[in-house]
Formats: structure tokens, C-alpha cells, sequence
């Protein structure tokens, strides 16, 4: 693994351990075991450093979703299932993405910076699911198309909130299959 990606592996571990607000660049050059010059090197600031980090964290979603989509069937349950499923496996698989994504959404209240690439990725998200919804649903009225992307990240969303802070209150995949349900509800009514 090149010293660059060592560092943004490192940078995602003590976030989820320390939060961006505890995340010390020393933390980071300990975790990668490398000495703190070099994580310097890569990134001169703490804020580069979580720029880049915010970058990853989007890039994976993406990949998730491209990869899923690409041996999804065409319809529409299967093309929404390509967003839940990204979301389910941040969850139960990669908790430490879904931990950063979460403290970038908090540090986006002092942080213009972040609050704008965090926008520009919930639009990206939501056109993306908005995208899926009109070829499968081509004469949902405007107003619909544009409100159930809000309403189908939130279901997505709220997950991670409920499930991190209490992995034990409920079952994850029956929250999903009621996702969907909900969401095919949703767009029948």
C-alpha cells in the first residue's frame, strides 16, 4: 500500500476512534507507522488531510454503487437496491466510513469548506436515486420526483444514526426490506 493511502486508512481509523475534532495529525502518523513528517508531506494541514479523507470516503460510496450497478438487473427494485445496499454495507461492514460520513456532517456546521462538499454529495446522491425513479416511473408528478429523494436518503441515513448508536435495537436487514417496502409505497400511491 503506497505511503499516501497508508495515511488516509490511518486518518479514517482514529476518526472513528477520536472523532474529527480529536483527530491529531501525531495520531494519524502513529496509526500508519510513519513518522508525522511524511504525513506532513502528503498534507500540509489537518484540513487537507480531512479534504482528501472526505474525498475517499465519497469516492467509496461511488465505487460501491458503480460496482452494484453494474450486475443489477433493470428494474427498478434492483436499481434502488444498489443505494441501499452501498448504505447497508457502510453499516455492517465498513462502520468506520459511515462514522467519518457522520462527523463530516456534524464538522459541516463550522466548516464552509466541508458543509459545501457534503452538499455537493447529498445533490449528487439525490439525483442520482431521482435519476433511477424517473426511468422506472416516468409519469410521477414534479413535485414527487423531486421530494422522495430527500425522503429516501433520510430512510438511508437514519439507519446509520439508529444503528451506530444502537447496533442491538433492531434488526438492520428488516429495516431495509421495509425500506424498500416503503419506498415502492412511496412511489405507488
Amino acid at each position: 500500500m503506497k505511503t499516501e493511502e497508508k495515511i488516509l486508512e490511518a486518518a479514517l481509523d482514529v476518526v472513528q476512534e477520536k472523532t474529527i475534532s480529536g483527530t491529531r495529525m501525531h495520531h494519524i502518523a502513529e496509526k500508519a507507522d510513519v513518522v508525522q513528517s511524511n504525513v506532513h508531506y502528503y498534507y500540509k494541514t489537518k484540513r487537507d488531510l480531512l479534504k482528501a479523507l472526505q474525498e475517499k470516503v465519497l469516492q467509496h460510496c461511488l465505487d460501491i454503487r458503480e460496482k452494484d450497478r453494474e450486475i443489477a438487473g433493470d428494474n427498478f427494485a434492483d436499481q434502488m437496491n444498489v443505494f441501499i445496499h452501498q448504505k447497508k454495507n457502510f453499516i455492517t461492514k465498513e462502520q468506520k466510513y459511515d462514522y467519518a460520513e457522520l462527523d463530516f456532517w456534524l464538522q459541516g456546521r463550522i466548516d464552509e469548506g466541508i458543509r459545501t462538499d457534503f452538499q455537493r454529495s447529498f445533490e449528487n446522491w439525490r439525483r442520482e436515486i431521482r435519476d433511477v425513479i424517473h426511468r422506472f416511473f416516468p409519469g410521477l408528478p414534479k413535485e414527487k420526483l423531486n421530494y422522495f429523494p430527500y425522503l429516501i436518503v433520510s430512510l438511508l441515513e437514519g439507519a446509520s444514526i439508529q444503528y451506530l448508536i444502537d447496533p442491538n435495537a433492531f434488526d438492520i436487514d428488516k429495516y431495509f426490506e421495509y425500506c424498500k417496502l416503503t419506498i415502492d409505497s412511496m412511489l405507488r400511491s
